[in-house]
């Protein structure tokens, strides 16, 4: 399993050696799956910035927050989104009606920039009158070449505030996502990422190794000893190699 924003792009833009570490790894016969707390790209938008970084990948080795978060709510339930585009298309996907305002079954709260005010107040409003509060993930910064920037817990955090409400959260390192990955591969080997809070959580929920790279919102200085990684590395494409030596005869 691997990370994407920190791991293998930084606001769509590769990280060094990333399309040369995947390829070594499928020449290897490691299968890649993907795994992101970003709910913010469609699928188009999340190919694109994959075949940006030479990398390819089937739809199915593609999970986002989006699709947990969508997975949560029944077929033909509704629901108030303050979200980019790729959370309604995973609604939409899934048979759950978008609306615009309350009343709703659920208000579904991604990573955005478009939010204002009044488009919390709306979340929080449908909360309090009923409707399940569920976020998509709860980072609290985004990594970017140029630092970090909030990120969609954050948001969420303010709706959950207004609302007087406890989010549920789909993403990592929450079960949901957890048992949405267990359901795609069954010989899991190692979860890559760049936040032990969430990568590396996660990876203790599914019982194998975490790998944290520095290529993200975690440096030097910051590596957590309990838990501490199981492996650190600068980037994915050193981690890859060295971890490809070491099997070597």
């Amino acid at each position: 399993m691997i990370d994407l924003d920190g791991v293998i792009w930084l606001t769509g833009e590769p990280i060094e050696g990333v399309d040369s570490a995947v390829a070594a790894l499928r020449g290897a016969g490691v299968r890649t799956l993907f795994a992101t707390n970003n709910s913010a790209p469609t699928r188009a938008e999340l190919h694109a910035r994959m075949a940006n970084c030479g990398i390819t990948a089937d739809d199915h080795d593609l999970l986002t927050s989006a699709d947990v978060a969508a997975a949560m709510l029944p077929v033909g339930s509704s629901a108030l989104v303050l979200a980019d585009d790729g959370v309604r298309e995973a609604l939409r996907h899934h048979g759950v009606t978008v609306v615009e305002d309350g009343p709703a079954d659920a208000v579904i709260v991604g990573w955005t920039k478009s939010f204002t005010f009044d488009t919390i107040a709306q979340a929080a409003s449908a909360v309090r009158d009923g409707a399940r509060l569920i976020g998509t993930n709860e980072d609290p910064t985004h990594p970017t070449p140029h630092g970090l920037l909030p990120g969609g817990g954050a948001i969420l955090a303010a709706v959950a505030t207004a609302a007087e409400a406890v989010p549920e959260v789909a993403g990592k390192p929450h079960l949901p996502t957890a048992d949405a990955i267990a359901e795609r591969a069954q010989d899991l080997r190692v979860m890559v990422g760049d936040r032990p809070a969430t990568d590396g959580v996660l990876a203790s929920q599914l019982k194998i190794p975490f790998a944290l790279v520095l290529s993200g919102v975690t440096d030097g200085d910051s590596i957590p000893t309990d838990p501490a990684p199981d492996e650190v590395a600068p980037d994915l494409a050193t981690l890859v190699r060295t971890a490809l030596q070491r099997q070597e005869p």
